[in-house]
């Protein structure tokens, strides 16, 4: 059996929760805003009919800079480019993040003292902020909070963060173009069965004549 890669596990654990994470991006009304997770300030075509409450909501802001660009580093982390496809970075995640928690702020909070979180772990490591320390590192540090089973609860603030922070991710991601097209998704097609491959009707000799 062919070792599974750490990027078809999270594949194939969002398939399994999509419909349901896809809700944080799609409230009834809202269907099309975030559907190929653009910049709230990039309106591409079709946004003209929104209502301007979903247009001053689009437009406002909710990370400084500083915490955009560790949000950015933080979703690349979590999936980075392959020969398959491209990075969190690639399909506008952070976008949805910031998107996602304007409308929703309950997870202000807690996105907002992760963050906090990870500078302070890193600082106390390494001397310097989480962007600015090297992958390597931040590795080190992602290694004792991306595994909630077997972290100590030394690190509970810092896991509690990372298991919100990464289904932000996944959710952000395969919920993109690019995502989907990474997921071979082809949604509801009409298909035609020509029956049993004729190989396996030999072995159990039988067929459709008879």
């Amino acid at each position: 059996m062919e070792p599974i890669s750490r990027r078809d596990s999270l594949k194939y654990i969002t398939l399994a929760s999509l419909s349901a994470g896809a809700m944080i991006a799609c409230e009834p009304g809202k269907e099309g805003e975030m559907a190929g997770h653009e910049h709230p300030t990039d309106m591409p075509e079709g946004y003209a009919n929104l209502t301007p409450e979903v247009m001053e909501m689009l437009n406002q802001k909710f990370f400084t800079d500083e915490e955009r660009e560790m949000v950015r580093v933080l979703a690349n982390l979590v999936i980075p480019a392959d020969d398959k496809s491209g990075s969190a970075e690639d399909a506008n995640v952070t976008a949805f993040i910031e998107f996602t928690l304007v409308d929703r702020e309950n997870m202000q909070t807690p996105i907002r003292g992760g963050l906090r979180w990870m500078n302070l772990e890193s600082t106390k490591r390494f001397g310097k902020s989480f962007t600015a320390i090297s992958e390597e590192e931040q590795k080190q540090i992602l290694d004792d909070i991306a595994y909630p089973q077997t972290a100590s609860l030394v690190y509970s603030q810092g896991v509690a963060f990372f298991s919100t922070f990464r289904s932000l991710v996944l959710t952000g991601f395969y919920s993109s173009k690019l995502g989907v097209e990474d997921l071979q998704y082809m949604g509801n097609r009409p298909t035609v069965w020509n029956g049993a491959p004729q190989e396996w009707l030999d072995r159990l000799g039988v067929s459709y004549d008879a």
